[in-house]
Parts: structure tokens; sequence; C-alpha cells
């Protein structure tokens, strides 16, 4: 399986807001930059939406680090959130719908599909990468 490399950010004018996502994607020397927006949403969907589609931009399964400074989406997964909102029927620890639903088990089968190791960086600090994928997701928001 190839190592992929992924940076990620989510961006939001207002929250509920426009928004925008971006990505970047790094394997085997060559780098792809991904980036979308849609005019209502929130931040959180944003975060997770750059995730599930620099996952989907793969053609097979890979070995991923993934790199967000997203707490919501890095969290999920290394607290093992995410799992037990499986084993209960995508509700919370205190019985409730889990918010973004099909977001989350959108992400929870392409982890399933990759291997994917998430990483919490720093948002708007000095990481290049995920700089840049700000740069994407606030300048898709002005696209849109």
């Amino acid at each position: 399986m190839d190592n992929v490399t992924i940076y990620t950010d989510g961006a939001c004018s207002g929250n509920p807001g426009p928004g925008g996502w971006g990505a970047v994607l790094m394997c085997k020397g060559k780098k792809k930059e991904i980036w979308g927006s849609e005019q209502d949403t929130t931040n959180n969907i944003m975060e997770l939406t750059a995730v599930i589609e620099a996952l989907k931009t793969l053609k097979y399964p890979c070995i991923v680090e993934l790199y967000s400074d997203s707490a919501y989406v890095v969290n999920a997964f290394d607290k093992g959130w995410i799992y037990n909102w499986v084993k209960n029927n995508w509700k919370t620890a205190d019985k409730k719908p889990v918010k973004n639903k099909e977001l989350w088990q959108e992400l929870y089968d392409l982890t399933n599909t990759h291997e994917v190791k998430f990483i919490k960086v720093k948002g708007h600090a000095d990481n290049e990468y995920n700089n840049r994928c700000d740069e994407l997701a606030t300048g898709a928001i002005v696209q849109s």
C-alpha cells in the first residue's frame, strides 16, 4: 500500500454561513490540492467534508497520515468516540443522535477502506501545509 500524507481544513464565514474546505494530498513526491464550498453550512461540516473529499480522492486503499487542526475530527477517532457511536447506533453517550451523522458514517466507511492515522496540528501556526489548506478553504468561500 502507498503511504499518503493529507492535510485538511474547513472554514466558515459565520457559523452557520457560507463555508469552504481544502486539502493537500502528497504521495511519492507528487502534491495535489483540492477544495470546495457550500452556501449554508457550519465549520464542523466543512472540517468533515475536507477529510471525506481528500480520502475519496484516493483511487485504492492507502496508508494515510491525516493532519487536521480540527479537534472535532481528530478526537472522534483518537478518543474512540466514533466507535462508541457505531456501537450505540449513532447515539452519543447521553443518548442523543450524533450531529452530522451521514458525514460521520461516510468518513467511518472510508477509514475502513484506508489505514488512517489522525494527527492534530495547531491551526493558524507555522505549518506550511495546514496554512495552505486554510488558504484553499477560505478562498473557496470567496468564490461561492
